[in-house]
């Protein structure tokens, strides 16, 4: 018998975006194929009637759903589709112990039971359910895709590939076996001493306060999840972050390497001067990549936007929206 894990949920409105009065908002849980009970929140267009399309939204990596994956949802919920956007395994408000560690494959399999849920959902139309993944959930969202043919849509937003990041760092530069080798040693040493402690170390979230000659994305990611703009008190990337070994198995895990056998379609949205780009470039060449289903799948890159521009806009509307709309009611109908 499958199980819900008894969660404790907030009832009132605790988000970094303002509630909208064209939707109607509520709390819902759903199990995965793991037995963590996911929470989510969900958004129904007010007055709808009959089947609607609809959307599973999560990201990015280390944020909860009361960050930017319930903007987007919210949104499009006002564009008329039914959407969750949900806390993944193991963080916010939903269910797994021990907490703030991450999967490839139970995330992976977080998405699918998103769609699990809105498939079986009285309002919801089966044939018609979409995804969107921001940042690390973007890479996921494209893993979802190519194992779960119920997608017949996928956006990505600002998308990192935490596989790749994970086991080579930031623009590859530790591309090596050596450099991996080294970063092995680190965390298994660390498994040991957090055995001997009794509780997990945490990584740590967004650097505070911000050094003076911090790179520039540190200072993108402070800039959102360090101020009134984006802070949540249960988001890990505001705080203190994932545990130490949280991602450890991303190392050994490619999480895109079918991707090109994606039938359905897929939109990677990226901004231009976003350190990130390369993620979401070098993801769209190996799609398209000796693939027959090229058709519908397209790169998108947004002029000047960097890469927190597209977890909440920016302040100058970098989220296209419009272009998101008309890309799921073409392959959502």
């Amino acid at each position: 018998m499958i199980r819900k894990e008894e969660l404790t949920l907030v009832t009132g409105w605790d988000k970094t975006f303002p509630k909208s009065s064209k939707v109607d908002h509520s709390k819902v849980t759903f199990v995965n194929r793991y037995g963590i009970t996911l929470a989510a929140d969900l958004y129904v267009p007010k007055g709808a009637a009959g089947k609607l399309p609809a959307i599973a939204v999560s990201g990015p990596f280390g944020a909860v759903k009361e960050q930017c994956s319930g903007l987007y949802a919210q949104t499009l919920a006002e564009r008329g589709f039914l959407t969750v956007a949900f806390d993944p395994s193991f963080t916010g408000e939903s269910g797994g112990n021990v907490r703030y560690m991450a999967s490839p494959d139970i995330n992976t399999e977080d998405f699918m039971a998103a769609v699990d849920f809105l498939s079986l959902h009285e309002s919801v139309d089966p044939e018609r359910i979409g995804i969107l993944g921001i940042c690390g959930w973007g890479g996921m969202a494209i893993n979802a895709a190519a194992l779960d043919v119920r997608v017949k849509a996928t956006v990505t937003s600002t998308m990192y590939d935490m596989a790749r990041v994970n086991a080579n760092g930031y623009f590859d530069a530790d591309d090596n076996e050596e450099a991996r080798y080294q970063q092995r040693k680190v965390l298994c040493a660390q498994r040991l001493e957090d055995l001997k402690a009794g509780k997990y170390k945490r990584a740590g979230g967004v650097v505070d306060p911000l050094p003076e000659d911090a790179p520039f994305f540190v200072k993108d990611y402070y800039d959102y999840y360090k101020t009134g703009r984006g802070y949540h008190e249960r988001s890990l990337n505001s705080n203190d972050g994932w545990n130490t070994i949280g991602c450890e198995s991303f190392m050994n895990q490619p999480i895109l390497q079918y991707s090109n056998e994606i039938r359905s379609a897929v939109l990677l949205i990226h901004g231009e001067k976003a350190h990130s780009c390369y993620f979401s470039k070098d993801a769209y060449a190996a799609m398209i990549k000796d693939s027959k289903y090229t058709d519908n799948k397209e790169l998108m890159i947004i002029p000047g936007a960097v890469h927190t521009d597209l977890y909440d806009g920016g302040g100058k509307d970098a989220i296209p929206f419009d272009k998101i709309e008309q890309f799921y009611k073409t392959y959502l109908k």
